[in-house]
C-alpha cells in the first residue's frame, strides 16, 4: 500500500475529502498464510496455533505517509465498524474474532448489546522500551535539554512528562490542555525529531524505524484512584502527530497536530515504560484519558521476550470504544485539478 497505492491514502485524508486529523484503514481478506509465526515474539501468544484463512487484514494509513505497525484507537474503529455493518457476525453480549495488523495477529473482544458494540477490547502484540531517561537537546526554539523515554507499542514512541518543565525558563506555562494545543504541537514536534536524528531505533523483528511518534504525559495527577474499592492508575496524555517534514531553517514547518483519542499504542508504550520502572503491575488496570476527556483501559497481560536478543517486553491488553459518524462514498471527478487532494499550511 505504501509503495503502490499511497494516491488512496491521499485522496481519503488530504483535502478537500479528508482533514490533518484523519486516518484510512483498508480491509481485505486473507489471502496468504501468515508468517509472523516464529521463534522471535513477534505475534500475541494466543493466536500462534490459530487457522488464520478467514482472519480479515488491515492496513493503517496516517498523514505524511504513515503506515503504522499497529494503531490502537484505529484497531478500534475498524473493528466496532465490521460488527455493526455486519461484516463479522454479532453474537451478543460477547463477540470473539482476531483481526492481522501489519504488526500481527490481534484477538478482539467486542461487549454487544442491541447491534451495537459498546466496547472493544484488544490484544497487542508485544510492546517494550528502547531507552529510559535520554537525554535529548532540542537546537532551536529556546527548548533545550530534554528528558525523552523511547519505546514501542505499535510506534516508535518518544515519551515527556511535562513535570520536567515546571522550572524551564519558556516552557513552564505548557500544560495538557485544549487551549494549549498549538504549542503542544509544535515542541513535541521538534523534540520528537530530536530524538530520532538523535537515537534512531529500529524493530529487532520488522523493518520499521522511529521514533515516528511522541506522548506528552501529565504526571501531576497519577497518583492512585479509587471508585467502589477499585484500585486502578491514572493518567492524561496527549500524542503529537507529524503533518509535514520538519526543517529546522523554517520555523513555519514546526508544526504538527494532536491525536483526539487517548491512543491505543501510545498507551501501550506508557505501559511498557511504567512496568520497566516498576510502577506499573501484570493485571493492574491503567486508565488513561486524552486531551478532550476520552479513556482507555489498559492491562499488561503477561511479560515476553522478543527479538533474537530475547528483550524483555509486555503483552497489552486495552479497551475502547469507537462510534461510526458517517456512511460515505468517496470520488473522484475525472476532471478535478486536484484528484490527489491538496494542504495549505494554515492547518497543515
Amino acid at each position: 500500500m505504501m509503495q503502490h497505492m499511497d494516491y488512496l491514502r491521499k485522496v481519503l485524508l488530504l483535502e478537500p475529502r479528508g482533514y490533518p486529523c484523519q486516518n484510512a484503514n483498508y480491509v481485505f481478506r486473507t489471502t496468504t498464510t501468515n508468517n509472523n509465526d516464529d521463534d522471535d515474539g513477534g505475534g500475541n501468544g494466543d493466536n500462534n496455533n490459530e487457522n488464520h484463512s478467514n482472519i480479515l487484514q488491515y492496513v493503517i494509513a496516517e498523514q505524511n505517509q504513515i503506515y503504522p505497525l499497529m494503531s490502537g484507537h484505529n484497531t478500534i474503529a475498524v473493528a466496532t465498524t465490521l460488527l455493526e455493518c455486519g461484516i463479522i457476525p454479532m453474537e451478543e453480549p460477547i463477540t470473539k474474532f482476531t483481526l492481522e495488523a501489519p504488526a500481527g495477529l490481534i484477538n478482539i473482544v467486542a461487549k454487544c448489546h442491541e447491534g451495537k458494540a459498546k466496547s472493544i477490547t484488544l490484544t497487542n502484540t508485544p510492546s517494550f522500551v528502547e531507552y529510559l531517561d535520554l537525554e535529548v537537546h532540542v537546537p532551536k526554539g529556546g527548548i533545550g535539554k530534554v528528558k525523552v523515554d523511547v519505546a514501542y507499542g505499535g510506534m516508535w514512541y518518544a515519551i515527556v512528562d511535562l513535570k520536567q518543565f515546571t522550572n524551564h525558563p519558556t516552557l513552564n506555562h505548557l500544560r495538557l490542555k485544549e487551549e494549549h494545543a498549538f504549542n503542544l504541537c509544535r515542541i513535541g514536534e521538534m523534540i520528537k525529531v530530536s530524538c530520532r536524528e538523535q537515537y534512531p531505533v529500529q524493530h529487532p523483528i520488522e523493518d520499521y524505524p522511529g521514533v515516528d511518534i511522541l506522548a506528552f504525559r501529565d504526571t501531576t495527577t497519577n497518583e492512585e484512584e479509587e471508585d467502589d474499592n477499585d484500585h486502578y492508575y491514572y493518567s492524561r496524555n496527549t500524542v503529537v502527530m507529524s503533518n509535514n517534514k520538519l526543517d529546522w531553517e523554517k520555523p513555519e514547518t514546526w508544526t504538527g497536530m494532536l491525536d483526539r483519542s487517548p491512543c491505543g499504542t501510545g498507551t501501550c508504550a506508557i505501559m511498557a515504560v511504567l512496568h520497566a520502572r516498576g510502577e506499573l503491575v501484570m493485571g493492574e488496570r491503567f486508565v488513561h484519558e486524552s486531551i478532550v476527556g476520552t479513556k482507555f483501559i489498559g492491562t499488561i497481560l503477561e511479560e515476553t521476550t522478543i527479538g533474537k536478543k530475547n528483550k524483555i517486553a509486555i503483552i497489552p491488553q486495552i479497551e475502547g470504544s469507537a462510534y461510526i459518524t458517517q456512511y460515505s462514498e468517496v470520488v473522484v471527478d475525472d476532471e478535478d485539478p486536484f484528484p490527489e487532494g491538496y494542504r495549505v499550511a494554515d492547518i497543515w
